[in-house]
């Protein structure tokens, strides 16, 4: 890796907006091609710091930080990948009805992102309908269902029910802290995740499977 790259890397994992897009930029003007750029700096970024949170030697602060530097240096990124933008596949994440919490949403879709996943967020208090709709407009590679309480983690067996009914194959993942993998399984979740950064890893490992 050049050491612009490296540089690049360690000021996405320490946050550093500014810095970040600065040095997409010059990492651009010497000729680096914008898929490197992702691939061998940014994406392992996030990654890194992902499995330090997994360790406990991050945390979620952390993990904000970095993912705002990430979407400070795809500000700049972007608009030169042009039709050659590296997606792993489309997740549509949403937190099941009754629940307004988002920040546990809101980790897993910037880890999602961060892995190289599109993704469609369909907000908090969501209908099981809507899930059904979003899944009808978008085919996702993914479903992603989040809940922060037991009480609200109940709706996700009728979400998977509603969603298989238009699509058998469709690929589910759950996860929120009341979830366990033993309910996951006994709901016929596709995978779980215990944190945000697990999240982004059971994802590229349910692409690998084919769900």
């Amino acid at each position: 890796m050049s050491e612009l790259l490296e540089y690049l890397k360690q000021a996405v994992m320490q946050g550093e907006e500014e810095q970040s897009a600065e040095l997409v930029g010059k990492a651009l003007e010497t000729g680096i091609s914008p898929r490197a750029i992702l691939e061998e700096a940014m994406m392992p970024a996030m990654e890194e710091i992902g499995e330090k949170f997994s360790r406990n030697e991050a945390f979620i602060p952390e993990l904000i930080v970095a993912a705002a530097a990430m979407e400070k240096g795809m500000e700049v990124l972007k608009p030169a990948l042009g039709g050659e933008e590296v997606v792993r596949g489309l997740v549509v994440l949403g937190t099941v009805h009754g629940d307004i919490h988002s920040i546990g949403k809101n980790l897993v879709r910037m880890c999602l992102e961060g892995s190289g996943f599109r993704v469609v967020d369909i907000g908090e208090d969501v209908p099981t309908e809507r899930f059904v709709e979003a899944y009808r407009e978008h085919r996702p590679d993914i479903l992603g269902l989040s809940a922060l309480l037991s009480s609200t983690m109940q709706r996700m067996p009728e979400v998977i029910e509603a969603v298989r009914a238009e699509d058998p194959s469709a690929v589910i993942m759950v996860g929120g802290a009341p979830v366990t993998q033993d309910f996951a399984d006994r709901i016929g979740a596709s995978g779980y995740a215990p944190n945000a950064f697990e999240a982004a890893v059971k994802a590229r490992e349910l692409l690998r499977m084919g769900g």
